[in-house]
């Protein structure tokens, strides 16, 4: 029987990099999966793809046009999942990225700031707001939040970003700790540099990236390496593995 045989799932930032790797690895083992992203381009073809990975193990996919961090946005989007599929069982936080306007606090643009907390942590705050209560009334499940290496360690350059995905790791276990009496674990993985076709201008464009991206014990890790470790936290077998942030990053962190 396939991991995920029955679950749904809503994953943002579903059209691409790490996202999309997911929703197809999803699809592959079964799930309904809903690409909630805001380009709808991508998103289409994204929830095409998933469609193929899932046509022999009863997946399926579709796109919702959403906006992580507008809570109409959310709201109607997830209520659209049930609507589709009937019930939810999973949520991936995985919208989100950092760019090149990144840099040390003194440096960095305020704009660059607020786009990263808006984006990877209230974006995360607003679908695990709407989503939860969703899943709850399901008997249980999953969420999976994206944070990053950086809030386990130090990287120059980068401290909107940090100051962000720290912020996810810090909630992942508050709302493992609120959700456990509603059956719902809560966990957040912790990527270093995927190959991802943002991280691959990043890594043109960043000395500090290419740098650490020489530590990788194991080589850089691709989408799909990631999408894994997702698989494990959607699926029954992670069902007492909570409030942890898995780091998944070829060993950056160790080194």
């Amino acid at each position: 029987m396939p991991r995920l045989d029955g679950k749904v799932a809503f994953i943002t930032g579903g059209g691409g990099g790490i996202g999309r790797a997911t929703a197809e690895r999803f699809a592959e083992e079964g799930a309904k999966v809903v690409i909630a992203e805001i380009n709808s381009d991508v998103g289409v073809l994204a929830a095409e793809s998933a469609r193929i990975f899932g046509r022999n193990s009863g997946g399926d996919a579709r796109f919702i046009e959403t906006d992580v961090s507008d809570a109409d946005s959310v709201q109607a989007a997830v209520a659209a999942t049930v609507d589709l599929f009937g019930h939810l069982d999973i949520l991936h936080n995985n919208a989100g990225g950092s760019t090149l306007q990144d840099g040390p606090v003194t440096e960095a643009p305020v704009e660059e700031f607020w786009r990263c907390i808006k984006l990877d942590l209230f974006g995360t705050f607003l679908c695990s707001k709407y989503a939860i209560p969703l899943i709850a009334k399901s008997g249980g499940g999953s969420v999976i939040n994206m944070s990053s290496n950086v809030a386990l360690m130090a990287l120059p350059g980068r401290d909107c970003y940090t100051a962000a995905k720290g912020a996810i790791a810090a909630m992942t276990r508050s709302m493992a700790v609120e959700y456990a009496p509603d059956k719902i674990r809560v966990n957040a993985i912790a990527p270093s540099v995927t190959l991802s076709d943002l991280v691959k201008k990043l890594l043109d464009a960043s000395p500090e990236i290419e740098a650490i991206s020489q530590t990788h014990l194991l080589g850089l890790g691709r989408p799909v390496d990631i999408a894994e470790m997702a698989v494990y936290l959607g699926a029954d077998e992670s069902l007492i593995t909570t409030g942890q942030v898995i780091s998944v990053d070829s060993g950056v962190t160790i080194v």
